[in-house]
């Protein structure tokens, strides 16, 4: 069974606001980043998450819409898949006890839930009742109904295996070495991942964006700019997190973080209630997932 691990600072249900993150069970490790659990009780929720991977999405109630980074928008469905995203997005629906159910979608999950084409619904989403049927109306009733997230983890980790069934193969050593090129420094160099890679730059430009949504430049600026604002959200200095020589100059870091994190270095020394629980629930998985996750 998965640790479980609650990154709300309130696990008795008191709070208005609750998020809890899981690291995946092992045989799910290379397509899954990890599960999350919210519990949201205001009445409206208006929060902007930064620039991600994909996201397989189920709420109890779907009041709300997604507004994504071009200014499209996406009326929230009961089950949702989110593609990557190239900017931070705004997230609007009603509360008074929404419970939302999720995971993230690493690119091996991806691929063998949707294909290779990420880049054909980056910073778009789909209704994902369009896809499976109207049977992921009694995965959600079942996760509400659970006593306990130990039990809705065991619902979730055996959904996200019934929906990631092997449809074709995906290239395994081609995405763990773009996960290592995006880890490996804090500022990632193209050729740096030719090299890595021994192909042409033609062909990393195809499979990345096949694969992650983005090219191998916005890629890294994405990654860059996402693990500086979560360690700036987590009260960590950018010199403590290594990142201190990443961006040219302070408008050069404004600008990164306006973009792909939805707020500025100040803003981001008070963040959101979700902005924190999401960089520190994440935190709280590092040596259990990729680093890719858990620093982002």
């Amino acid at each position: 069974m998965s640790d479980m691990i609650s990154s709300s600072g309130d696990v008795s249900g008191e709070a208005p606001f609750e998020l809890h993150y899981f690291p995946p069970d092992p045989d799910l490790a290379d397509m899954v980043s990890s599960f999350y659990f919210m519990r949201i009780d205001p009445p409206l929720f208006d929060e902007y998450e930064r620039a991600d991977r994909p996201q397989f999405r189920m709420m109890n109630v779907a009041d709300g819409e997604y507004i994504f980074p071009d200014g499209h928008r996406f009326p929230a469905t009961r089950a949702t898949i989110l593609g990557p995203t190239s900017g931070s997005v705004r997230a609007v629906v009603k509360g008074g006890s929404l419970r939302v159910f999720g995971f993230g979608l690493l690119p091996v999950g991806w691929a063998t839930l949707m294909g290779d084409h990420a880049d054909k619904l980056t910073d778009r989403a789909i209704d994902a009742a369009g896809l499976f049927g109207d049977w992921i109306d009694d995965v959600i009733a079942a996760l509400m109904a659970a006593p306990g997230n130990e039990e809705r983890l065991i619902i979730v980790n055996n959904f996200a295996r019934e929906i990631l069934k092997k449809n074709q193969p995906a290239p395994v050593w081609f995405t763990r070495t773009v996960d290592e090129w995006l880890t490996g420094t804090v500022s990632p160099q193209v050729p740096e991942l030719v090299e890595a890679t021994g192909m042409s730059i033609r062909s990393v430009e195809r499979m990345t964006k096949h694969y992650y949504g983005l090219s191998p430049r916005m890629l890294a600026r994405k990654y860059r700019a996402v693990r500086a604002a979560s360690a700036l959200a987590r009260g960590e200095g950018l010199d403590a997190a290594q990142l201190g020589d990443a961006f040219y100059d302070q408008s050069h870091l404004i600008r990164e973080m306006k973009r792909f994190a939805g707020a500025t270095p100040g803003q981001l020394a008070r963040p959101s209630a979700l902005t924190e629980a999401t960089t520190r629930g994440r935190k709280q998985l590092a040596g259990k997932v990729s680093p890719l996750v858990s620093e982002t």
